[in-house]
């Protein structure tokens, strides 16, 4: 993933962030990366390294959506992708910005052009009120996500369980290791906030400064 001058990331969130937020498992997600079916906006080309899937805010309203059907209404993998090729047309806005519904495990949606409401790949009309999925105020989710013990603010931590036990940010899952890469490649302290917005500018020169004992 390079750095792009003209068009700075506002805001990037790590799979287990995802997870919380959207209910979507970081299973789930490394799954559906691997086969195209959703790829994160933020990545880089080599999945291997740490923390190499990040996602954009829009993903997030985008896996909330999804997190609706394929989890809580159970409607199957399979015609969720029948449903995205069926309305590729529609690009990023598919999942974050059209209205859709489930009827019987199968996603309806308000068909523009027939104004009235069908089913995505058999084209049928449906004649009962489904269930609309809505995807919650995720701006409140994350500014809960963001919200710590001040006391944990510029401190670096190590818990059994956390991270292989690697040092993190204190309060977070985030590897000191993560940030110290980011620096190494010439990020700034402002650049990798913008990377991991849930971390202040003490949180950044804590790990940057933080060196593991011999």
């Amino acid at each position: 993933m390079a750095k792009n001058e003209k068009n700075p990331v506002i805001s990037a969130f790590t799979e287990e962030q995802v997870e919380r937020l959207t209910g979507v498992t970081v299973r789930q997600l490394r799954h559906w990366d691997s086969t195209r079916f959703f790829t994160p906006s933020l990545a880089y080309e080599d999945r291997r390294r740490p923390f190499s899937r990040l996602y954009s805010f829009r993903d997030l309203v985008s896996l909330k959506i999804l997190n609706a059907l394929r989890n809580d209404s159970k409607v199957s993998l399979q015609h969720l992708r029948g449903v995205k090729d069926k309305l590729a047309h529609l690009g990023d806005e598919l999942w974050s910005k059209t209205i859709l519904y489930v009827l019987k495990k199968k996603v309806v949606f308000d068909n523009p052009q027939t104004k009235a409401k069908e089913e995505v790949l058999s084209g049928q009309g449906v004649l009962q009120i489904p269930l609309e999925v809505v995807t919650g105020n995720m701006k409140d989710a994350v500014a809960k996500l963001k919200a710590r013990d001040n006391s944990s603010i510029g401190k670096i931590e190590s818990k059994k369980g956390i991270a292989n036990n690697r040092p993190v940010i204190a309060g977070t899952r985030i590897p000191v290791e993560a940030i110290k890469e980011f620096a190494a490649e010439g990020y700034s302290v402002e650049q990798i906030m913008n990377e991991y917005p849930t971390l202040t500018a003490d949180d950044i020169r804590a790990a940057m400064n933080y060196e593991v004992a011999a």
